[in-house]
């Protein structure tokens, strides 16, 4: 019995955090989760982002970010790093919702 409590716990944990599109910007890189650096060109990057306009249009890890206003209200700190070599995310913002999507799935897990 107590192994299905545990495992019901680590479910819903696993699924609260698998919404992790809901992304604050935070001043000092030491904040971060994830260091992030936005590239010149689609084909360099590993996830194509899209900003969305309301929080409920970031449900999944599928690159659609919403920036929230505060930092408690974010699945996930992000840092701008000024040099790619400093990243370990590399986004490209795209004009377009569709278009949005991850490009080296093996970074996936870095919004989990």
């Amino acid at each position: 019995m107590k192994n299905v409590f545990l495992y019901s716990i680590l479910f819903f944990l696993f699924i609260s955090n698998s919404r992790a599109q809901k992304v604050f910007s935070v001043e000092y890189q030491n904040q971060a989760d994830v260091k992030v650096f936005v590239v010149q060109y689609e084909n360099q990057a590993d996830l194509n982002a899209y900003k969305v306009k309301y929080t409920n249009q970031a449900r999944q890890n599928d690159g659609k970010w919403f920036f929230t206003d505060y930092a408690n209200q974010a699945n996930k700190k992000i840092f701008f790093v000024n040099y790619q070599n400093q990243a370990d995310l590399k986004i490209f913002f795209v004009k377009y919702e569709n278009q949005a999507g991850w490009k080296n799935k093996s970074k996936q897990q870095l919004m989990y």
